[in-house]
């Protein structure tokens, strides 16, 4: 995993997501799913491209149970898009980085 892209606890969910100054790309995934190694390198494209105005973190869905339950996270990969502590669009499944930056409008 790149810099761009870091992994957070449920502990940090708050403080790294919902206080965040900046918009937050959240990648929720768990180790044993294929499609979700499918878009890690792709979101880190996606950070890359992005800079330092947008967050990108990874949460694993099995260790952040809690904050999967309460973003109604069914399906995984599900990468979320975060502003002022709200969730304002998602997507479920694997998709490519020029896709995540425009269906999050970041590109």
């Amino acid at each position: 995993m790149s810099d761009a892209v870091r992994e957070i606890t449920e502990a940090q969910f708050q403080s790294e997501v919902l206080d965040s100054a900046k918009p937050v790309v959240v990648d929720f995934w768990a180790p044993w799913c294929g499609p979700c190694r499918m878009v890690a390198p792709e979101l880190e494209k996606l950070a890359d491209k992005v800079g330092t105005d947008v967050a990108f973190v990874k949460v694993n869905v099995d260790e952040a149970r809690d904050v999967a339950i309460k973003y109604g996270i069914m399906s995984i990969p599900t990468i979320a898009k975060f502003e002022g502590g709200t969730l304002v669009n998602q997507v479920v499944g694997a998709r490519g980085a020029d896709a995540l930056g425009r269906e999050f409008g970041l590109v």
